[in-house]
């Protein structure tokens, strides 16, 4: 079973800063808090095991999580 690693908002917030937006222009795309958008974030890097926004994105990447 492929289960995907990021919940559907994950996608979203990974999707929009791989567009360069900022964790400000995320949060009033998707209509949340930025503190949302940060959690999001950082749920992500957890379930990861990674440091920081940029190596989630390139496992995101590589798992094909997300594309560019």
């Amino acid at each position: 079973m492929n289960k995907n690693i990021l919940t559907s908002r994950e996608k979203e917030v990974f999707d929009l800063l791989i567009c360069n937006k900022t964790t400000k222009e995320i949060a009033i795309i998707l209509n949340i808090s930025e503190k949302t958008v940060r959690n999001h974030i950082s749920n992500v890097i957890q379930k990861l095991g990674v440091r920081g926004r940029a190596s989630a994105v390139i496992e995101l990447l590589k798992l094909k999580e997300i594309s560019l």
